[in-house]
Parts: C-alpha cells; structure tokens; sequence
C-alpha cells in the first residue's frame, strides 16, 4: 500500500433523484461569466428530453445553448480533432456532458482543446496537458465509467489498435451532476456492461501496487453498492433504489480509480477495444475472472475484504473465500449475459500474440497490477477466452 498518496477529484458534486432540474441554481460554480455553453451528448440523449430539460433552465437564466450530438462510441483522436475544428471559432464559455462515459471524455478533451495549442495525440499521456480547459459540467447517463470524477480520458488510436489514456487534472469538471433518474430507460446490455466496468473500477483500485486507504474506502463502498444492485438493475431496470445504487457506485467507483488507479484487466481490455471493436465494459467482464485468477496468490488476504463487501459471509480460509469472490463474478457474467467467447467478435487464436504485444505496452495499467504478467502471461488469459 502506498505510503505516501492524494486525492483529487470534481470542484462539485449534486446527486439524488431528479437533480438535473437543479442545474440553474448550482451553475454559479462554474463562475459568473458564461454566456455561451455547448451541449456535447448523443442523439438517443437528445430524444429521451434530457437535454430540453438541460436548455430549459439556461434559457431562463441568460445563457444560450447550442448542441452537439456528433460524439461516437469509443470515440477516435480524429472523431473528437473533427468537432473541435467546428466548435473552436464559436468561442464558449461552458461545455456540459450529457450521456455515457465516451461523451464524458469527449467533453473534457474538447475544453482543454479550446486552450491549449496541441493536437491530441500531443498530450495522450499522464500530466501533459499544460493549461486548464474551459469550465466542465459532467451529468452521467449510465452507471459504469465514473469518468465525471477522474483526471482520466479514454481516446481510440485504430491505425495503433489500441485505447490511450489521457490522464491531467486539468480534465476534472467543475460541477458534476449524478441522477438516478436519467439512468432509468437504459437498455439491459448497456446496464450490464457498464455496471460491471464500475465493479472492476472499485476491485481493481482495491488490489492495485497503489492501493491506499483514500481510494479503499471508496473502492469498498462502491463494491458493497454495486454487489446488492447490479442484478436488480439489470431485471429490473425501473427500480430507482437500484439504479441510485449503480449511479452511486459508479462515482465511488470513480475516485477509487482516481486514488489508486485501476490495473491488468483494464490494460488487456484496450487493445480488445481498439482492434475488435469490442464494448469497454464488456471487454473488462470478460477478462475479469482470468485475470483475478492470474492474480490470486497475490491478493487472496484483500479479496476477503471484498468478499465481505459483496454479502459473501462464509467462514472459509483466505484462498478459498477469494475463489467464492470469482464464483459470483462469474454467476453475474451469466446472469447479465456478458459473452465469454471472443471469437463472437472475430478474433482468432492468430490474433492472440498481436493483442498480447499490444496489452504489455499499457504499462500505466501493468504497473499497478499486484503480479507482473508477461507477453506469455497475457497470451495464456486471451487464450482462455477463445472457445
């Protein structure tokens, strides 16, 4: 554990049912001089009214709002370079992200685009963004990256195959918003795949080389949220007790990663995402149990920790409550209807040394991981998700 460690994370936060209709009262923090604010968001955002509500209140307090809806998937360096070049000259005071973790990074690339003179790729990276962007406001739609509480953005390199973090503090927002609500007409696979990303969030910062007691606390609360909601969630998605859990989760899950960083399955989850296309989150279950296995001589003692968080009470020796932890990770898999097959999407047992070349450059994620892996190491773990 860390002896020496910190913490940073949004200047504000507003959570609870509905609280997106109190933008206009908490938009003071950002400061007092904006008059002109850019939307980011996606077109289904757009049609289930979250932003009416979002321009609503800006109208009635002076300030005029334009949207954008071009953000994409995994979005690429180019994809993010393209809306820039079309929002840099209208010169705005504010961006406000409404949607999932991709519009959340888009966000906040595109106010430290308006600010510094550097491409992209220029500062992918950790603390290579040299000047504070423009005011953020985050508002989450899904309950998986907690991306409106991290330093982190996530951008899709195709001609690398490969995902790069951009990590500065500089990213932050200044207010972030965490409705329930807004989570409510999600799809089950969305809730799914994202809901188990805020999981691994939490588990990895729990057993990461950087673990340390700001980003435990945390990474315990989030796990022990996570664990009583996630299936509820997933079946029955209008519960709001749920979904508050998941949403919660989620952010908790968020300042974990932000205090301690999340590790392996996360490094072998980019190269899966930026070749085969393959869903954050979906790429991360996948992984997980492998991965957790892999590690587990080394974190058997802290996944008892774990165990007690998810509800796993059996009086057992350490080993063998930390196979209990795997066995219901691998039960949530099921039940959420993650796939455990890569060749799904296309890849091949050829594919298998390129990706595991790939995953050992993420050596920002690696380095964090309680047991070093090899390129052979990482071949083994894809292996084993070939069928």
């Amino acid at each position: 554990m860390q002896k020496i460690y910190g913490f940073k994370t949004a200047d504000n936060i507003v959570a609870g049912e509905n609280s997106i209709e109190t933008l206009k009262e908490n938009i003071g923090v950002v400061g007092n001089k904006v008059k002109r604010a850019l939307i980011v968001t996606q077109k289904p955002m757009q049609n289930l009214g979250f932003v009416d509500i979002i321009t609503k209140q800006l109208d009635e307090i002076g300030i005029k709002a334009d949207v954008n809806t071009d953000i994409i998937p995994e979005p690429t360096v180019k994809s993010i370079e393209d809306i820039s070049g079309n929002i840099r000259k209208k010169h705005y005071d504010l961006l406000i992200g409404v949607g999932g973790g991709s519009v959340l990074d888009t966000t906040k690339i595109l106010a430290v685009l308006e600010t510094n003179n550097n491409s992209i790729k220029e500062i992918l990276g950790t603390d290579l963004v040299k000047y504070p962007g423009i005011p953020t406001v985050l508002i989450p739609t899904t309950a998986g990256t907690g991306s409106e509480v991290t330093p982190n953005a996530i951008v899709t390199l195709p001609e690398e195959q490969l995902k790069i973090g951009m990590v500065s503090r500089y990213l932050l927002p200044k207010l972030v918003i965490v409705d329930p609500s807004l989570t409510i007409g999600l799809p089950k696979s969305v809730t799914a795949s994202t809901g188990m990303d805020a999981f691994i969030h939490s588990l990895e910062s729990y057993i990461s080389n950087k673990a340390n007691p700001i980003s435990d606390m945390f990474a315990l609360r989030s796990i022990k949220l996570i664990s009583s909601s996630i299936v509820e969630a997933y079946q029955n998605g209008g519960s709001i007790r749920a979904r508050e859990n998941m949403i919660l989760g989620s952010l908790y899950g968020g300042m974990a990663l932000t205090a301690a960083g999340t590790a392996a399955v996360h490094a072998l989850a980019y190269p899966l995402g930026g070749k085969f296309k393959i869903a954050h989150g979906v790429a991360n279950s996948m992984l997980l149990p492998h991965v957790m296995e892999f590690n587990m001589d080394c974190i058997a003692d802290r996944l008892c920790d774990v165990a007690r968080s998810m509800g796993i009470k059996e009086n057992l020796p350490a080993d063998k409550t930390a196979e209990k932890v795997i066995e219901r990770l691998r039960e949530w898999i099921e039940i959420l209807n993650i796939p455990q097959d890569l060749s799904v999407y296309g890849v091949k047992k050829e594919d298998i040394h390129g990706l595991a070349i790939s995953a050992s450059k993420v050596t920002r994620l690696l380095d964090n991981n309680p047991k070093k892996l090899s390129v052979k190491d990482i071949e083994n773990i894809y292996s084993k998700l070939l069928r």
